[in-house]
């Protein structure tokens, strides 16, 4: 059961894989909205993770929906969690390791925060993308 293990969770890391935060979608069309799927075929877990990125690039809101297993769930939310506030640059800098520490993630479970700082990095990359203007575009005007 969750009791045997050696480091008792703390009461906040339980919530998040009791009643995950910031579960839904945003709008993947919307130019300030990144979207970041990823998956990892070894234990079938999906993780769809987005974020909102106001005008002065710091990150609004973030929702994830994820298939899989209950740490991956937990990673999911708590990255979504950790994203919210920062700019573009910082949430870069979340690491896998951060997360599994948090959450006391057991080894077999790491690939679930890899998973987490996966999506980030792909919702951050495709946010970044939108921002860009579209080859193309500028010489039609």
């Amino acid at each position: 059961s969750l009791m045997d293990i050696s480091v008792s969770p703390s009461a906040g890391v339980v919530d998040h894989y009791e009643n995950p935060r910031n579960v839904g979608s945003l709008d993947k069309t919307s130019k300030n909205v990144g979207t970041g799927l990823v998956g990892a075929p070894a234990c079938g877990d999906v993780m769809k993770l987005q974020i909102q990125v106001d005008e002065q690039g710091k990150i609004v809101d973030a929702r994830f929906k994820t298939f899989g297993c209950g740490s991956a769930i937990a990673s999911s939310s708590l990255a979504t969690e950790w994203v919210k506030g920062k700019t573009v640059e910082e949430a870069l800098t979340i690491k896998n390791t951060d997360i599994a520490k948090e959450l006391c993630l057991p080894p077999v479970k790491l690939h679930c925060s890899m998973l987490a700082e996966d999506a980030i990095k792909a919702a951050l990359a495709d946010y970044k993308l939108k921002q860009e203007p579209k080859k193309g575009e500028a010489e039609k005007k």
